[in-house]
């Protein structure tokens, strides 16, 4: 089985448009989350994670046509362009796949009450892959992961699986969501919403914040390429733990099972965990159950929620950059938003920002439907 290694990224979101400009901002502890009245996007004020559209404007010089893409579409095609500015993969070759991660899509094209040019068929999935594929004349066609809030870390393994079985050498990733009235007001629906930053683990959390953001990773077996700091990606595993369509399994099952697969094959120590964190009630005691079933308990635990709301689609390919540049610098992350411990579980919450000598990371995902999934990278010294 060919190692994976990390190639190169980039992010889009509230705090930068680079994956240097989003751990520096990540490092200084600084939130993208601010208090948004939009009322095409919610009735009431809410806090939330935005990128910045004169910003955006900015960068979209560099596309050709930009009136052509829709503003997620333009969204996934600067960042696949920066990423591969600064990469040696080629995406127009045979053994390269591309894979996007996305929960809604163009899905604001259903708004009836918002004129657009754009045929009907772009708010499908598959089309807008095909639109973000053909920018840049990739040459295969491209996989769609959409598994709710798992699809980024879903997506990552299924690249890793690809390059494994040699269907592939390289997998560029993207990952991507935007804030609509759609997805706000599902939230709103449930009462998960926090009116405040959200405060992963925390006794007193209320909820989550909704964001929006992109983020690309290109895998590639090909380690001579590499001039950076070597991440390998070793293993990964999804499980459903069939509870209910949007709460998770009391016992935290799917989670458990996702990381003892992960982890089972590996003499491994983890010095550090990215978990999902989400500030809700019911996936704070979830996760850490699932961690203490695990025998991780002792492990620093942070949640990335509070720097950048929670991007869906794109949350598990921006935590995983974010948390792999913190594996670098040898940096644990300090969890945003957390003060006093309130989950079911005496897990290890890291509640600073400090260095400590890091190999190991284990990232976490869950989401509705009861899906779960577990990624491990190591650092290569």
């Amino acid at each position: 089985m060919a190692k994976v290694f990390i190639e190169s990224s980039n992010i889009i979101s509230s705090l930068g448009f680079t994956t240097k400009e989003n751990i520096e901002n990540v490092l200084a502890e600084k939130s993208g989350v601010l208090i948004y009245d939009d009322s095409s996007i919610s009735k009431t004020p809410l806090p939330l994670s935005r990128i910045d559209d004169i910003q955006l404007n900015k960068e979209l010089v560099s596309i050709d046509s930009p009136e052509l893409y829709t503003r997620f579409e333009k969204l996934c095609i600067l960042s696949l362009q920066k990423t591969l500015a600064e990469s040696k993969i080629d995406i127009t070759d045979k053994r390269t796949i591309f894979i996007l991660s996305t929960t809604k899509g163009n899905i604001d094209l259903l708004d009836k009450t918002k004129e657009n040019h754009f045929d009907k068929d772009r708010a499908t999935l598959w089309k807008a892959a095909e639109v973000i594929a053909d920018y840049f004349k990739a040459c295969n066609k491209p996989i769609i992961i959409s598994n709710a809030c798992i699809s980024g870390v879903n997506a990552l393994i299924l690249g890793k699986r690809l390059i494994d079985e040699g269907s592939y050498d390289n997998a560029i990733i993207t990952g991507a969501d935007v804030l609509s009235k759609f997805v706000v007001s599902g939230f709103q629906s449930f009462l998960s919403l926090s009116p405040t930053l959200c405060r992963p683990f925390d006794i007193n959390r209320s909820g989550l914040n909704i964001g929006e953001g992109v983020a690309t990773v290109i895998l590639s077996k090909n380690e001579d390429i590499i001039t950076d700091q070597k991440i390998e990606l070793v293993d990964g595993a999804t499980h459903n733990d069939a509870n209910h369509i949007s709460g998770p399994s009391r016992t935290g099952e799917g989670l458990f099972l996702s990381i003892n697969n992960t982890l089972k094959n590996h003499n491994i120590t983890i010095d550090c965990i990215s978990a999902h964190g989400t500030a809700t009630p019911y996936n704070d005691d979830m996760e850490s159950k699932a961690i203490m079933r695990s025998g991780l308990e002792n492990v620093p635990v942070n949640s990335l929620k509070g720097y950048f709301g929670h991007t869906l689609g794109a949350a598990g390919v921006i935590e995983s950059i974010i948390s792999i540049e913190a594996l670098k610098q040898n940096t644990l992350i300090k969890t945003l938003g957390f003060s006093d411990f309130g989950v079911a579980e005496p897990i290890t919450i890291s509640d600073k920002t400090e260095k400590r000598e890091l190999k190991t990371l284990l990232k976490l995902a869950s989401g509705f439907g009861g899906c779960n999934a577990a990624a491990l990278f190591v650092k290569h010294v």
